[in-house]
This record gives C-alpha cells, structure tokens and sequence, in this order.
C-alpha cells in the first residue's frame, strides 16, 4: 500500500479497525475532525463473542450514527438465567438488545464510516509512533491525535509506556455458532460448576455459544455435556461457524492517555466478558474521547473513562462472585425466582436503566432475598 504523507496531516489517527476504533472514527467525525483508521486486516473483521447488543449500546451506536438493519440481527426480549434446576428471566425495562454476528456488526459500521468520510487503510501495518504522527510500514503519516484501538494486547498501549495496570484477571472465552432456529426470546446464561455458557440468538435459524470459564484447555464439546437441556436442543445441529477462542481480561490501567495518544476499548482496560458490555462501554468512550479531543486537551479522558467502567465492573464483580459460590448462586436464583421484580431491577440496573438510589435499594432487597430464599 502506498501511503501519501500528508494525507493525515492535523486529523485523528486511530490505529485499529474494529467496533471501538470505528466508533472512536465515527464521534471524532461528529465533530468535525478528518480522521484516518488504520488495520493490518481486512473486513470484516471477527472476535469471539456473546454477540449480543444490549439496548444501551443500541443506543450509545445510534447516538454515533448507526442503526442496524433489521436483516442484519435478531432482536431479543430480555435475559435468562439457568442455574441447575432453576431459572429466572426479566425483559429489559426499554426496548430490546440484538443478537448480531460480530462480521455484520463490522460491515454495517464500516459501511457508516465509508458514508461519512473516514479514511479506511485496510493491511496497513503501524508500526510506531512519531512525535508527529504514526509510523505506516515505517513511513510518518502526520496526525495532530492518536487513538489507540488495537485490543487487549495494544502495542500503542506498550509503544506509549501505559501498559501499567493496578489489576488484571483473566478468564479465556470459546464461541461457536449451531444452525437451529432459537427457541425463546432471550439471550441465556447458564452457570455450570466450572464455565458459563452464553446463548445469544442471532437470527432465525442460528444462535451464538460463547463459554466463559478460568481453564484454558476447556473447549465447547467438553463443556456442553454439563449443561443437558442445551446440549439435547443442539443435539446433531450442524455448526455454523468453527470454534474460536479469545482471553476476556479484566484490567484495570493507572492512566489511559499520554501526550496527544489515547486509548480505547480493550487496549484501554477492559471489564469481564461476563457483563456483555464491552461494545457498549466501547461506544461510550468513543463519545467521550471525541469531546475531549475537541477541546484540545485529554485531561478529562481519563477521570470519565473510569466513571463510564464503574458500573459495568461492579455488575461483573458480582457476576464473578456468582461464579465463584455456587451455594451463593443458588441462594440467588432461589431470591430472583421467588421475587421476579427483583430479577427484573437488577437487569435495569445492568442496562444503566436505573439509578445510583435504586441499585442501592436494590442491593438491600437482594440481601434480604438471600436471608429468606
């Protein structure tokens, strides 16, 4: 690829194509910079995931200006939670979440960016930084500001000296996509005793496995005997993708910008894929970063970064903790299944569809659920 030198001079340089460095494109365009994106790869870009889209990150995407076909995904009503014999469900409080393959949900942002004029360097390698801009295959492209959007092992986050975390967990992530139409109206979390196993319908006749588990050599075909009435419902169902995996890294970084770089997405910390919120918490940033980035200083970026995370982390937190006591889990499948209000409060709450008051009073109502269940 050749690279004219000046075309980035004074833009917006984000090195990383996928959701959250399209996203970061995508708001900074909003405001009126010229900016460039920059992956070694080439549409459509895949990750394992949940796929799913919750409706706040439905939002936080219509807010930069995409909106999803309807051809493109599945919506559902709410989540379900499967623990042994017992389950709870809620619908979210407004609106409904997608179910969406990672390539559509790739192509239709690309598509977007494409209409409003970000330049797209597809196979183009970064390979530094410049006090002036980027290195591309070792050739300076000039940019006034640099984002760094290239995931949870971001060479921009290394190359900028903020690879500094006050903390890390890691748990490891497979996906596989079965060919059988959905059989309800809400994405599923199954708790085992070693794994979780999200079910997301993503269209029709497809849904979308993720497992989620802290072993690494644990696969789909080991974990699903696990879980029967998943396994009997895909039972002989051809699979519609191969199975891949990715780590999810909860990491926690003591600044996120430097200088005129910043970061976003999993390059700037990340919270447990658990959550089903990293795109959403993605999108937010990009939101953010935008403004910061047209008032000419990064300084706010990083006290809002950490405000946007702290829901999400506290949801995942509890989520984890969940994981951990199964007696625990067990006790609260028995409280959300006897008070399905409560159930339904504590999905607001995940969704950001309820206040700093009723998570408090929510968490009252849990504890004594768990006392009584």
């Amino acid at each position: 690829m050749v690279i004219d030198p000046s075309m980035a001079e004074g833009q917006v340089f984000v090195i990383g194509g996928g959701p959250a460095g399209l996203a970061a494109a995508l708001a900074a365009r909003q405001r009126g910079f010229e900016v460039t994106v920059a992956d070694s790869c080439a549409p459509p870009i895949d990750k394992p995931c949940g796929e799913g889209l919750m409706p706040d990150g439905i939002a936080a995407l219509e807010r930069l200006g995409v909106t999803i076909p309807a051809s493109e995904a599945r919506p559902f009503r709410g989540i379900r939670f499967v623990s042994g014999s017992l389950s709870a469900e809620a619908c979210f409080p407004h609106g409904l979440a997608l179910g969406m393959r990672r390539t559509n949900l790739h192509g239709v942002m690309v598509e977007q960016a494409e209409r409003v004029g970000v330049r797209l360097l597809w196979g183009a390698v970064v390979t530094g930084l410049h006090t002036e801009g980027v290195l591309v295959r070792g050739e300076l492209v000039r940019a006034r500001w640099v984002v760094g959007a290239d995931g949870s092992a971001s060479r921009v986050r290394r190359w900028t000296g903020l690879d500094s975390y006050l903390r890390k967990k890691e748990r490891f992530a497979f996906r596989r996509h079965y060919q059988v139409a959905p059989w309800n109206e809400f994405m599923e979390l199954h708790w085992g005793a070693r794994c979780q196993l999200y079910v997301t319908p993503v269209d029709a006749e497809q849904v979308c496995v993720a497992l989620i588990s802290r072993d690494p050599t644990l696969r789909l075909d080991e974990a699903l005997p696990e879980f029967p009435d998943v396994a009997g419902r895909l039972n002989r169902a051809a699979h519609g993708s191969v199975e891949r995996g990715a780590t999810t890294i909860t990491r926690k970084l003591a600044a996120v910008s430097k200088g005129r770089v910043a970061l976003i997405g999993d390059a700037s910390g990340g919270v447990d894929a658990i959550t089903g919120e990293g795109l959403c918490l993605a999108f937010r940033q990009a939101d953010l970063l935008a403004d910061c980035l047209r008032s000419g200083v990064l300084e706010r970026y990083q006290s809002e970064h950490r405000r946007l995370a702290r829901r999400p982390a506290m949801m995942a937190e509890l989520m984890l903790l969940l994981e951990q006591r199964e007696g625990l889990r067990q006790r609260a499948m028995r409280a959300f299944r006897s008070r399905p209000n409560l159930f339904a409060r504590m999905l607001a709450i995940h969704v950001g569809a309820a206040s700093p008051l009723t998570l408090a009073g929510n968490g009252l109502a849990l504890g004594w659920g768990l006392l009584i269940a």
